[in-house]
């Protein structure tokens, strides 16, 4: 899970001070507070269509 999650989880449903969700998860307030001020969503990044390593290569294996 990801970890914007976890901090906006913890601060919603179960009710927990900023300060509970840093000592759990290990970062700072100033860093929870921002996350959840900004309320945004854990971005999702679109992986590039690349080559495979393996292209090079015939697809049929000579049997050996």
């Amino acid at each position: 899970m990801a970890l914007l999650n976890i901090i906006r989880r913890l601060h919603l449903r179960q009710k927990l001070a900023v300060r509970e969700i840093a000592r759990r998860t290990g970062l700072s307030r100033n860093t929870i507070t921002k996350h959840l001020a900004e309320g945004t969503i854990e971005p999702r990044f679109a992986t590039p269509n690349r080559p495979s390593k393996l292209d090079p290569f015939p697809r049929s294996w000579p049997a050996g």
